[in-house]
């Protein structure tokens, strides 16, 4: 008999511990399925190559109706890139004259590289996330007047401090040597939570509605919040990994006053990029997501991309924020065609939809409108001294003549198809900190001249995109950076169903 019961015991502990891993994989199947796939698609992408559609066509997969003449919104976009060098924004720092609050757009697309310094903890340990969460408290106090950024970022810090996540780990704030506070790297995604503008709606993989309720939506590419959608289908917190859609609660922290909404807050390492809009257009943005491509030294992410997928009304949009390979010998500009090759290839939005044969974007160029930003570290191919003379007399044809971003695009190696604004400023890179002074005109050792260069770019591909301005800002409040930030903007088309094909929805969403 204590056989018998020892051999109960020992069967029931193994079952049970069986039983254990089945409900686990239970509750991880489908996600290992999908990240399962994703990796092997965005392997046998990279491998095969892929082959994309001409531009120009406007997004029509899940959708009934044909396009017609007319049927088109203009939307002022607002785009910037800005390294900014690994430094921390300054206590008191205010954006309103970088981001033209007086002159306001509908869309804001802000992208910054070495948000953190890239050292060894950075890159190989953990993100550090307050300079992207402070960065965010600064941009909402300028499109969001009236919310006081401290005040926001207190509050932010309090419920990190408290927040219980997965319902046993909770975050912790510890201090630098600084005595700055350090964010986990999950955190941005709890700070972000903070500058959305609606409550209790959950955006999807898939917005589309199907054959059986099209009837009963306003509009067959944005049916009802309520719409019949099971919980498989809705998105994550954020994406966990590289690819996958960017949020799912939009939570109310500052009233009904916002004008602007945080749809987009994302970071790889050094790289940001985060993406605000008008409120009233968040229902119309559907199928978000992102995409990550690590390059550099090994791979780790130091270089590489943020790239954001999504439906506005009916017309799909691709924003790219990179930092390509550093350099000024001569053959760098051949690595840094290598990354756009790369990430070009190799980017890669999953396709989910609900309905069949919709011909969401999966790839960048697949996009009716891309607007590609950051560092792009291209450079001068002159001498030190030849390129001051030059700068000394603003001659900027001269210069840009011996660019290396354009002298590779008119060569068709690479960004062959995309334009650039006319290039009327100063170089942007490099200069001396908390200086208006180019890295080099002050006697310094050879080995730490840099030769001036327009390192950062905006590039658009793609008809229905017509450039308003295309500026670098100007500030000693914004000097702290080796780098000046850059920006333009543009009137963005967006194809908007006609009125009289609405169908009104009865169910009203809190």
């Amino acid at each position: 008999m204590a056989v018998y019961g020892i051999w109960r015991f020992w069967t029931r502990a193994i079952q049970q511990i069986l039983d254990g891993f089945k409900m686990a994989l239970r509750i991880q199947d489908r996600k290992s399925k999908f990240l399962i796939h994703k990796m092997f698609s965005a392997k046998d992408r990279c491998r095969r190559g892929t082959k994309y559609p001409s531009e120009g066509g406007l997004f029509t997969g899940a959708c009934t109706e044909v396009q017609t003449a007319g049927n088109a919104k203009s939307l002022k976009t607002f785009v910037a890139t800005w390294n900014v060098g690994g430094k921390f924004p300054e206590t008191g720092l205010v954006l309103d004259d970088f981001l033209q609050v007086n002159a306001p757009s509908d869309i804001y697309i802000l992208g910054f590289q070495e948000i953190v310094p890239l050292n060894a903890g950075n890159v190989l340990v953990i993100e550090d996330s307050e300079p992207a969460a402070r960065w965010l408290a600064l941009i909402n106090q300028s499109l969001n007047r009236g919310t006081d950024h401290f005040q926001m970022l207190s509050k932010t810090t309090s419920l990190i401090d408290s927040k219980t996540f997965g319902g046993s780990k909770q975050a912790k704030l510890t201090s630098t040597s600084s005595g700055l506070l350090f964010f986990p790297k999950y955190s941005l995604k709890t700070v972000s939570k903070q500058f959305r503008t609606e409550r209790k709606k959950r955006l999807k993989y898939c917005n589309c509605a199907s054959d059986l309720d099209r009837r009963y939506t306003r509009d067959s590419c944005f049916p009802c919040q309520q719409s019949n959608v099971s919980d498989d289908d809705l998105s994550s917190e954020e994406d966990d990994g590289p690819n996958g859609v960017v949020f799912s609660e939009i939570m109310n922290s500052s009233g009904n006053d916002q004008k602007y909404s945080l749809i987009v807050s994302k970071q790889m390492v050094g790289i940001f990029l985060t993406i605000w809009v008008k409120r009233e257009l968040v229902q119309h943005i559907s199928h978000l997501k992102t995409s990550c491509i690590s390059r550099g030294i090994m791979g780790l992410g130091n270089k590489g991309c943020i790239a954001v997928s999504m439906l506005l009304y009916r017309t799909s949009l691709c924003f790219i924020c990179s930092h390509l390979a550093s350099g000024e010998k001569e053959g760098d500009e051949l690595r840094r065609n290598l990354d756009v090759i790369e990430i070009l290839k190799c980017t890669y939005f999953p396709r989910r939809c609900k309905i069949p044969n919709s011909q969401i974007p999966e790839t960048i160029l697949e996009h009716d409108r891309i607007v590609w930003l950051g560092d792009l570290n291209y450079r001068i191919s002159l001498s030190h001294t030849e390129t001051l003379k030059l700068l000394n007399k603003k001659d900027w044809d001269c210069l840009l003549s011996k660019d290396q971003l354009k002298i590779e695009r008119e060569a068709g190696r690479v960004f062959k198809g995309w334009r650039e604004g006319p290039i009327k400023f100063a170089p942007t890179y490099k200069y001396s900190y908390n200086s208006d002074t180019y890295l080099g005109e002050a006697n310094i050792s050879s080995s730490k001249k840099r030769t001036p260069a327009w390192c950062d770019r905006i590039l658009w591909k793609g008809e229905g995109i017509h450039q308003l301005s295309y500026e670098r800002k100007d500030s000693s409040k914004y000097q702290f950076s080796d780098h000046r930030p850059v920006y333009a903007t543009f009137n963005v088309e967006v194809a908007v169903r006609e009125p009289s094909n609405l169908n009104f929805c009865p169910i009203e969403v809190e």
